[in-house]
């Protein structure tokens, strides 16, 4: 029977080197296109909106993350797209240095794919991130062509994770399916629900005000209508007393 092999900390080589501040500097390169930076807000964001509450993890995007054995800035690091780690206090960070870190390394990494970085991401990557990193959850996001591929460590090894029904991949560390709306990969409740961004939840934050304000409107109107009705009515019986006519026998 497999179980799901979760990321352990890493095991440092050689105790006596001294090692460099934590406090390194990320050294990732620029985005390579705003459709990717775009991508990597849009999960960021959602994210950290949908986990306002927590405390306990740490999300970061296009950001340096130093590994190496000997505890050595200048080798053994990786700049992953997107990547949560869990069990972590939530604190901007700089770059995340796997040895100031209690060698956690990330729970999940997302990588969006380009012409230039594909074969990495899907080889080298994908290689170290098992089995180095250790991570659980593995993704990545082709934002051309909008394949989606997922893989959960089982047993040391990634194995490939199946869509549901709606095309979603599931991630078990983050209780969230991802898939892909409208061209972009989101976040999805276990429900089904699309996880939103800023934007959106200012955007539905108008809609509900102009829906109140719509049935405040509506109900002036009935209001105005009612008031109208009895002013007809009302000069209405007064013509019948000019003419001699008792309106309230009439009823």
């Amino acid at each position: 029977m497999t179980s799901l092999a979760f990321a352990m900390p890493a095991e440092i080589v050689d105790p006596s080197v001294v090692a460099p501040p934590g406090d390194l500097d990320s050294i990732e390169p620029p985005m390579e296109s705003y459709q990717h930076l775009i991508q990597m807000i849009l999960l960021l964001e959602s994210l950290e909106l949908f986990w306002k509450e927590r405390t306990d993890y740490f999300a970061a995007g296009n950001l340096t993350i130093y590994f190496s054995p000997r505890q050595l800035k200048s080798e053994s690091f990786r700049g992953p797209d997107f990547f949560v780690v869990l069990g972590t206090e939530r604190r901007p960070r700089k770059s995340w240095v796997v040895w100031e870190e209690d060698g956690r390394y990330p729970n999940v990494i997302v990588e969006v794919l380009s012409k230039s970085t594909a074969s990495i991401d899907r080889g080298l990557k994908k290689q170290t991130y098992q089995d180095i990193f250790r991570t659980p959850d593995y993704f990545w996001f082709d934002p051309e062509t909008l394949d989606l591929a997922g893989f959960r460590l089982v047993d040391g090894r990634y194995e490939p994770l199946s869509p549901d029904a709606s095309g979603r991949l599931w991630s078990a560390q983050l209780g969230l399916f991802l898939g892909v709306e409208g061209g972009q990969l989101r976040f999805f409740t276990p429900e089904g629900e699309l996880v939103p961004a800023g934007l959106e939840l200012a955007q539905r934050a108008e809609s509900a005000e102009q829906r109140a304000e719509s049935a405040e409107q509506r109900a002036e109107s009935a209001e105005q209508r009612a008031e109208s009705a009895e002013q007809r009515a009302a000069r209405l019986a007064e013509r019948l007393r000019e003419l001699g006519v008792d309106p309230d026998a009439l009823k």
